[in-house]
């Protein structure tokens, strides 16, 4: 597994800080959380944001 960039686990971070309750360990409602929260308009860039939260998600649980 490669190390994930800076900007997304930023962004990462700032989205599970904002809105701790939108993200759970389902990768799915995390892409579609990340896409309702955010800007991104790459499809690349937004599944990668939406697996960094969801491994913090299911590293807490």
């Amino acid at each position: 597994m490669a190390i994930k960039p800076k900007y997304i686990k930023q962004l990462g971070r700032t989205l599970l800080e904002e809105y701790p309750d939108a993200f759970n360990t389902e990768f799915e409602t995390n892409k579609e959380n990340v896409n309702k929260l955010t800007t991104v308009e790459s499809k690349g860039v937004r599944n990668r944001v939406a697996g960094y939260i969801t491994r913090k998600k299911a590293a807490k649980v």
